[in-house]
């Protein structure tokens, strides 16, 4: 697996001169460096999937209350700090020159080959994926003409409304999954989350299309409840061999090949393993932490450490998380729980991108609203909760929890069904929480549409939403001055370009 996946980034660097801005040598040719007649959607591709799932919304994790930091710079995410906010335009100025633009470039050139039909689908599934992210953090953006400046030259893409790309995202995710033919061919190695398996790739189309159908709950429920119902009859992951996952991530060698969440981890503050030396004052939340040790949560030893006396200790009675209120650094900064570096912080763990559990905690909502009846709310739950702590597994030894210990946590934390629908969605989605990190940004878009879990802000000094959790992120200034017109068309109709503007899906 190493070895394929070395050779192939060998190979993408060749492949991608055609795709970026380098221009060494190719003015005096007068080649244009943005393009390629002889373009390798293999190579292409797995160069996007590096790209889409490299911009790591670390910020998030703070937002979410699951880490935090004393440094002000750092802990932007958990407290909102105004003079920080172009941290914000991060994904926005990433994904369109890289992932957006290099999977759009695969699309155009498998997509008059009947051939490669699977090839085609499985880079619209990608592609939504990879949209679906940029929408929901930001709200209108760019989707239909998108990705279009290399081959077509429109280098001012409107913004779309987030209703229209949703609509066109869940179509194009239902024609993916129906187009998959298992016998024709597929990316093979280059697909570095199934390698080529076509029925798991379907499998992760309809769970893509059960998250966006979920995420309509409050603003169209008849849509929501159409798109949710044809997802579930379609075929979703509710098996762990199912999950969608970026593997072949090695611990030595180039970054692009590294998982991209523990290394921005590592590289900003626990490379030095010593849990004093951390560069920007980052720990685990108390609000994170103290839900884990409030409810005896096996997941604690997985995921957190003190460091004492130079060994990573997992005992949860030293457990501690660091308070989102301090601005300068505690004398007892090194007593702070931290991510596990046998497990989170592993260079070549796998990067979960859709999971088992995830899955779970939807149908859970989706049985609540009697969307699915085969099997209860009560079960789906508990499905997700055992889920969310198998996974773990997947990170090294270090991650294994014991079928005993998920038991015993389910025993005492069972779904109560006699409560309201509100009450049990409350349960639901603070088990999501938990369960899904860390994917935070995940996390970040349940939590505007659920409202939980119910997370108290945190009211920095100087912070941008007067002490309210932020409901998007801003765009860039470049699109003021480089697409100004369809820049100030998106926010006249969007609301103003600020932290505390709903997007379409997003309601009080």
């Amino acid at each position: 697996m190493k070895k394929n996946f070395r050779k192939y980034s060998i190979m993408l660097l060749t492949a991608c001169i055609g795709l970026q801005a380098c221009d060494k040598g190719f003015e005096a040719m007068n080649t244009n460096p943005n393009a390629s007649a002889n373009l390798t959607p293999a190579f292409v591709f797995t160069k996007s999937l590096l790209d889409g799932t490299g911009d790591v919304l670390n910020l998030l994790q703070g937002t979410m209350q699951y880490t935090t930091s004393y440094n002000d710079v750092a802990g932007f995410g958990a407290k909102y700090i105004l003079s920080q906010s172009q941290q914000s335009w991060t994904v926005f100025n990433n994904a369109y020159p890289k992932e957006i633009n290099e999977v759009q470039q695969v699309i155009e050139k498998v997509s008059a080959d009947p051939e490669q039909v699977n090839l085609l689908s499985t880079a619209r599934i990608w592609r939504v994926y990879c949209f679906s992210r940029i929408t929901d953090i930001y709200g209108d953006v760019p989707y239909s003409q998108a990705g279009k400046g290399y081959t077509s030259g429109n280098y001012k893409p409107v913004y779309d409304t987030q209703q229209a790309i949703y609509a066109d995202m869940l179509k194009e995710l239902d024609e993916a999954a129906t187009a998959i033919d298992p016998a024709k061919a597929n990316f093979g190695a280059a697909d570095l989350i199934y390698k080529g398996d076509m029925i798991k790739w379907k499998k992760f189309s309809y769970s893509l299309m059960l998250r966006l159908a979920m995420r309509m709950t409050k603003v169209d429920l008849t849509t929501a409840e159409t798109w949710a119902k044809k997802a579930i009859a379609g075929g979703v992951i509710t098996e762990d061999a199912d999950i969608a996952k970026v593997t072949g991530y090695v611990s030595a060698g180039q970054d692009i090949n590294k998982n991209p969440l523990a290394l921005g981890m590592l590289n900003s503050d626990y490379v030095g393993a010593n849990g004093s030396s951390n560069p920007e004052g980052g720990k685990y939340q108390d609000v994170f932490i103290n839900n884990l040790k409030t409810n005896k949560d096996p997941r604690l030893a997985a995921v957190s450490v003190v460091w004492v006396n130079g060994k990573a200790d997992t005992t949860a009675a030293i457990q501690k998380g660091m308070s989102s209120s301090l601005s300068s650094k505690p004398a007892d900064f090194g007593t702070y729980s931290e991510p596990n570096p046998n497990t989170i912080l592993q260079l070549n763990s796998p990067y979960m991108l859709l999971t088992n559990a995830e899955t779970n905690f939807l149908l859970a909502e989706a049985a609540l609203r009697n969307w699915y009846t085969a099997v209860s709310a009560s079960t789906l739950y508990e499905n997700g909760i055992s889920a969310s702590m198998r996974q773990w597994a997947l990170f090294g030894s270090a991650g294994v929890i014991s079928t005993n210990q998920i038991q015993t946590y389910i025993k005492y934390h069972p779904l109560n069904i006699g409560g309201t629908f509100n009450e049990q969605m409350e349960q639901i989605y603070t088990q999501f929480w938990v369960g899904v990190f860390p994917n935070s940004t995940e996390v970040f878009a349940s939590y505007r549409r659920t409202g939980y879990p119910a997370l108290v802000p945190n009211n920095y000094v100087g912070n941008a939403t007067g002490g309210k959790i932020f409901r998007r992120f801003l765009y860039p200034a470049t699109e003021q001055n480089l697409n100004g017109e369809n820049y100030q068309a998106a926010i006249a109709r969007q609301g103003a370009d600020e932290f505390l503007t709903r997007m379409w899906w997003d309601r009080p």
